[in-house]
């Protein structure tokens, strides 16, 4: 029987609870789900690539048929020297859907073999976005119902910008 792998890459600077959200509907769906930390992108991040990749290993801990991995070159490239099914990818509105299936499209074009999943966030996580996180925590508010502890407490440790 061919084991159901997937990847559900992406930056997640910070990990929110709305990649939770995905992620644990994600491992109903396929046997094994790696969540790969993109190490590079054109965005500028808060917080480095090791730091993402610990805080996310200590976020997941308990879930089974979960790894944290992370690369630094094309995510399709990834899926397909791992012999991954399907790529994962979350939308939050429907402005996320144009950007995804343009992505999804060439991904397809060039790599047939491998399916993308979209997958709706949950109602009450619509609006929950890590750069939203981001200026949320830098102006004083309080993000402890968007993220996992562990990451409340990097973000802590990081402080507060202004």
């Amino acid at each position: 029987m061919i084991k159901r792998k997937a990847i559900y890459p992406g930056s997640f600077d910070p990990l929110t609870n709305g990649h939770l959200d995905i992620l644990d509907r994600s491992l109903k769906l396929f046997d094994e789900v790696i969540v790969l930390v993109a190490g590079t992108t054109r965005k500028q991040t808060l917080l480095s690539v090791d730091e993402r990749v610990a805080l996310i290993r200590v976020a997941l801990a308990t879930r089974k048929n979960v790894r944290v991995e992370q690369t630094p070159g094309l995510i399709m490239e990834y899926a397909k020297g791992n012999h991954i099914n399907a790529v994962i990818r979350g939308l939050r509105s429907p402005s996320d859907f144009e950007y995804e299936y343009m992505m999804a499209s060439m991904n397809r074009n060039i790599f047939p073999d491998i399916e993308t999943v979209f997958m709706m966030t949950s109602q009450g996580l619509y609006f929950v976005s890590s750069t939203m996180i981001k200026e949320l925590f830098f102006y004083g508010g309080d993000v402890s119902p968007y993220v996992p502890a562990v990451v409340k407490q990097a973000l802590e440790k990081k402080g507060r910008g202004k």
